[in-house]
């Protein structure tokens, strides 16, 4: 499935699921607004790489890109990154019951 064709939150995770990307979210959290050679410094990868994250994280809706000149600066776009806590913190009692019932399962077994 093209990842064009999947929803806003299937992007976001789908962007979420590499380390690299998680990794330009956390300086972005840290330093509010960072360009694209910001973002590539601590990266051991070309700048095409990198711009393969970027516009992975653009299409998803993770990153607001805003052109001054030449310099592409980018920061986070929080109400994307809050769709994707919504859907997880919805499921985290969900998944907590499952592994409380896990629990009792294993409990009982050692008996």
């Amino acid at each position: 499935m093209s990842i064009h064709s999947q929803s806003a939150l299937d992007r976001s995770f789908h962007a979420l699921g590499d380390g690299t990307r998680r990794e330009m979210l956390s300086m972005l959290s840290k330093a509010g607004s960072l360009s694209a050679n910001q973002l590539h410094e601590p990266f051991p990868v070309s700048q095409p790489t990198i711009s393969k994250h970027i516009k992975v994280l653009e299409q998803a809706n993770l990153v607001i890109r805003k052109v001054e000149g030449r310099v592409h600066h980018f920061r986070i776009n929080s109400e994307q990154l809050a769709e994707a806590e919504k859907w997880i913190n919805l499921h985290r009692s969900l998944w907590n019951g499952a592994f409380d019932q896990l629990d009792e399962f294993l409990a009982k077994a050692d008996q």
